[in-house]
């Protein structure tokens, strides 16, 4: 009987040591995505600040670059947050059932990571948000420069052909 009960502890062990590798494996990827998207925020913020200034500079081929840069980046916010969503909801099923992982790999720094990483997701919608009003207001004055120029009077004479406006014939009477 002895020998089957210490059969089972050893079964239990194993079962044990490969749970605790597979929640170690969890947070260790957790906690590297995490830092992956929060890498991609700060730079996200830093392109964001750079585009403040295009905007605000006025360059429009500049200001493509960094649009066609802020639709890689969010592309790849996204892409990494696909993974991190599963990933966090199995590490949190495995620590629910226990909340032993190994002081070696503790937890403490997920909550830090993902805290840090909400301040800069909150940030990064403050700054997009006024770069948009930014470029809504230069959009703004670029069409009261196009109507002003539309509606400049010499402007217009020039568009006129030149003796459209004189009251001259088109015929010649050659008989005299």
């Amino acid at each position: 009987m002895s020998v089957l009960l210490k059969e089972k502890e050893t079964q239990v062990s194993e079962i044990d040591s490969a749970e605790l590798a597979q929640r170690v494996a969890v947070l260790k990827r957790f906690k590297t995505l995490l830092s992956q998207q929060r890498d991609r925020f700060r730079s996200y913020l830093n392109l964001l600040d750079k585009q403040q200034g295009v905007i605000e500079s006025g360059s429009a081929e500049d200001l493509l670059t960094y649009v066609e840069l802020e639709e890689k980046i969010v592309a790849d916010i996204f892409s990494i947050q696909k993974v991190i969503d599963p990933l966090e909801e199995m590490y949190y099923s495995l620590t629910s059932h226990k909340s032993i992982i190994t002081s070696q790999y503790t937890a403490d720094e997920v909550p830090s990571l993902k805290a840090s990483l909400e301040n800069l997701k909150s940030e990064a919608v403050i700054r997009s948000t006024k770069n948009k009003e930014l470029l809504s207001k230069r959009m703004m004055e670029l069409r009261s420069e196009i109507t002003a120029l539309r509606n400049n009077p010499y402007a217009a004479s020039n568009r006129r052909a030149t003796y459209g406006g004189l009251n001259t014939s088109s015929t010649v009477n050659l008989q005299g």
